[in-house]
């Protein structure tokens, strides 16, 4: 019996242990509730997650709570096909893919493939959205591309957060936190009306904690996290057809760098002698990650950032069956990071990215429903966006002249603007009682503006220049071009139209089939480091084709839903780290280049279940299953080989896509027992698998065809445990929170820049933590 095998039967004997242990405790005459029914808005229309015919996960704060979730990252492994983890080399990037379907390039000129929106509002960047859940009614995880009703860049689906309104109180709630690393938390929510017509509500969050990773030299820290964020907001409704929800919400974070681990062996080049040695060895094969990694000296250990935003959602219910929405909001977000992407004491891949970013949306939107069989919602959307950035690459140990240090500093400068603009139109017609047919379509326009200069500076350019000026030949490869400038625009269009039916076969059963289009604009090289290298790249399309059901069982105390689909990915805008003659010499001989590609085609099919079982009053058991099977149809690249040069090109289509494990697995289950006047103990856990995956696009030797270990993740458990008791009133909590209990060492993404002086660095998720929680509700 394999690994996998036994640790999937002994994760399912214990929840069986729980279920049998709990069901002993239960009289024959109690009987469980139904599964919480959600009410979600993924169709811009009020409805059952059981109505909605569509894939998507919805989570309650309660929910959310006995999953352990306390950011976005945590509802990792409850939905299916769900990549959704911290974004490399940074403190608040987070990286989503959904159905292989996503970017995980923190870089500026990069868009999400994944839309994020907090109440409607699209956040343009994948920077800034590692969100703390406070003050949540619940949070949804659309799968499949939502073009038509969604903002912009949702090819891969959506994660849409919804907030509490504070005109559902009074309420008040307050909780403090501590754990191992230091870690220390105060969050409170609260929310009170005026008068009659006026509520106003607000929360506040202070979460601090040490660093998981050390510099065994320095005992310098990093990977920890120092976030304060506070949120307030409005609800004015003057008469009964007339409501407007005003917020205002701020994030400071003053968290270290995230290092990872260098994975492969680093080289320096001398450019006169043309030798290539190892400056730091690969890590020994088969070595675990022990949390202990270096960066240069003086490199400012600190990656500060701000984010603030101002939203004001106005509703007018025009007639009984017309209402009016409009969605206005502005976002600012600025950081200064430093980023030691080579995860060494040497200076190879030591980087500052300093940008300010502000957005600023408008969406009106008409819904129509009388009661009767039609009811649709139609709307424009508009964004303005605009970005500055400055960045410095310092490079002193990449390479050398004579065993002389070179001194090598790149800056870049560069600004992006962009104005998108899309209408769309989305209906739903009752053929009859159990038969709906639903369509839509979106006619979206982007425009993007992108300057940028780049300037590569050598300490010693007199000796470049002049003594060793015979050996130009021999420097040529390597030298960047010394002040490289570009100044390009560009604008793409696009028709996503969507159709679905969906047959009611019982009052607890639905089928659904849908077919629905994505689109993401192309864009500039945000890395061009030579002439050429700024060409644009082209716009990806998401086809997707989904057969779905959704299914209750014994009175509502049993659901389950399944899916299968086919996504038709096109022109996937793929960064790859360019070294031709990397099979030769590894890490040297090559010239610089950081280029974006079009995948011309990725073909992904895949699977989803759900289910969840309330099967007594106390005991609640859920499962999520999710089956991927991502390949490249077309991959091409052209490059220039051999000597002279030669065009070829070179197949890329073999290569394993990333962040598309074939299986995702999770499963969880709490029971809670009755102590009387004494209150209430619940216990939950939850085992979560995920089979072997590349953690980055370029994963492999294109010209060997030798896969790189260090960029993929073998399959690996993870195990969590809660304990929860309460008051009878359930006013008052406390609980003991432990994840990763097995202490598993696993990667969550990789950088690949092995042009680069070979560069490939790995990050690891936290090992194990236990957190105490009390919390208090009003």
């Amino acid at each position: 019996m394999n690994r996998v095998m036994k640790r999937a039967l002994l994760a399912g004997a214990a929840f069986g242990a729980i279920a049998t242990g709990a069901q002993a405790q239960e009289t024959a005459s109690q009987e469980a509730v139904a599964v919480e029914d959600i009410i979600v808005t993924a169709r811009r229309t009020e409805e059952s997650v059981q109505k909605t015919p569509l894939s998507i996960s919805a989570f309650s704060e309660e929910t959310l709570n006995r999953i352990g979730a306390t950011d976005v990252t945590g509802i990792q492994g409850a939905v299916p096909n769900l990549n959704l983890v911290q974004g490399r080399g940074s403190s608040d990037a987070t990286n989503i893919y959904i159905r292989g379907v996503g970017q995980p390039d923190a870089l500026q000129t990069f868009d999400p493939a994944v839309g994020v929106y907090v109440d409607d509002v699209y956040f343009s960047r994948i920077r800034g959205t590692q969100l703390d859940l406070m003050d949540l009614q619940r949070v949804e995880v659309l799968r499949g591309p939502q073009g038509t009703l969604y903002g912009k860049n949702t090819i891969g689906g959506a994660l849409k957060l919804v907030t509490r309104r504070p005109d559902s109180g009074p309420y008040a709630n307050v909780s403090a936190a501590f754990g191992d690393y230091n870690q220390r938390e105060i969050k409170f929510s609260g929310a009170t009306p005026v008068n009659d017509t006026f509520a106003i509500g607000g929360a506040v969050l202070y979460s601090v904690r040490d660093g998981y990773v050390t510099d065994p030299v320095t005992g310098a820290e990093y990977n920890d996290k120092d976030t304060l964020a506070g949120r307030v907001s409005a609800a004015w409704t003057p008469r009964d057809n007339f409501r407007l929800d005003v917020a205002a919400d701020y994030t400071r974070e003053r968290a270290g760098m995230t290092v990872g681990r260098a994975e492969s062996p680093l080289y320096t080049t001398d450019l006169l002698l043309g030798t290539v040695t190892v400056r730091q060895p690969a890590p020994a094969a088969g070595s675990e990650f022990n949390y202990q990694s270096r960066t240069t000296p003086g490199l400012p250990n600190e990656t500060p950032l701000d984010h603030w935003g101002l939203s004001a959602t106005a509703t007018w219910d025009l007639s009984e069956s017309l209402t009016l929405k409009s969605i206005t909001a502005y976002r600012d977000l600025s950081y200064d990071d430093y980023i030691d992407i080579d995860a060494t004491q040497f200076e190879m891949g030591d980087v500052f990215v300093g940008v300010d970013q502000n957005q600023f949306s408008q969406e009106f939107q008409l819904s129509y429903n009388n009661g009767g069989r039609f009811s649709g919602v139609a709307g424009v959307y508009y964004l303005k966006e605009k970005i500055e950035s400055y960045q410095e690459a310092y490079g002193d140990d990449i390479f050398t002249t004579a065993g002389l240090p070179t001194g090598f500093l790149r800056t870049i400068a560069d600004d992006l603007d962009t104005t998108s603009w899309a209408v769309y139109a989305n209906g739903t017609w009752q053929a009859t009682d159990a038969l709906r047919l639903s369509a839509g379509l979106r006619y979206s326009h982007e425009e993007k503006d992108y300057w940028r200069t780049t300037t590569t500076d050598w300490t010693i350019p007199s000796l470049i220049g002049t003594v060793f000026a015979p050996y130009d030949a021999v420097f040529a490869p390597f030298r960047l071009d010394p002040t490289f400038a570009f100044d390009v625009n560009n604008s793409w269009s696009d028709v996503s139209p969507m159709i679905s039916v969906d047959y009611q076969v019982s009052p607890d059963a639905m089928v659904y089939g849908r077919i629905s289009k994505g689109f993401k604009s192309g864009g500039f090289n945000g890395r061009a480091n030579n002439p050429g290298e700024q060409q644009p790249y082209d716009p990806e399309t998401v086809t997707s084709f989904e057969l779905g059901a959704k299914t209750s069982w014994a009175n509502g105390r049993v659901r389950a839903n399944a899916s299968v689909f086919y996504n038709d990915y096109e022109d996937f805008q793929a960064r790859v780290s360019d070294c031709v003659a990397d099979a030769a010499t590894p890490g040297g001989n090559c010239t610089i280049a950081l280029t974006v590609l079009n995948a011309g085609q990725l073909d992904i099919k895949g699977a989803e279940l759900e289910v969840y079982a309330n099967v007594t009053p106390a005991l609640q058991l859920d499962a999520q299953i999710g089956y991927l099977d991502a390949s490249y149809g077309e991959f091409d690249e052209v490059r220039a080989l051999g000597t002279p040069p030669v065009e070829t090109t070179i197949d890329r289509s073999w290569q394993t896509p990333a962040f598309s494990p074939k299986w995702t697995l999770r499963l969880g289950g709490s029971y809670e027992f009755n102590l009387g006047e004494n209150g209430a103990l619940q216990i939950g856990a939850q085992a979560r698998y995920r089979s072997s995956m590349a953690l980055s696009v370029d994963n492999a030797n294109i010209l060997t065809g030798e896969e790189y270990p260090s960029m993929f993740q073998d399959s690996y458990w993870m195990y969590d445990a809660r304990a929860e008791w309460r008051t009878a009133d359930d006013r008052y909590s406390i609980g003991i929170y432990g994840k990763n209990l097995s202490d598993e060492v696993y990667k969550t993404d990789a950088q690949e820049f092995s042009s680069v002086a070979g560069i490939r660095t790995a990050y690891y998720g936290a090992p194990r933590t236990w957190t105490v929680k009390f919390t208090a509700k009003y």
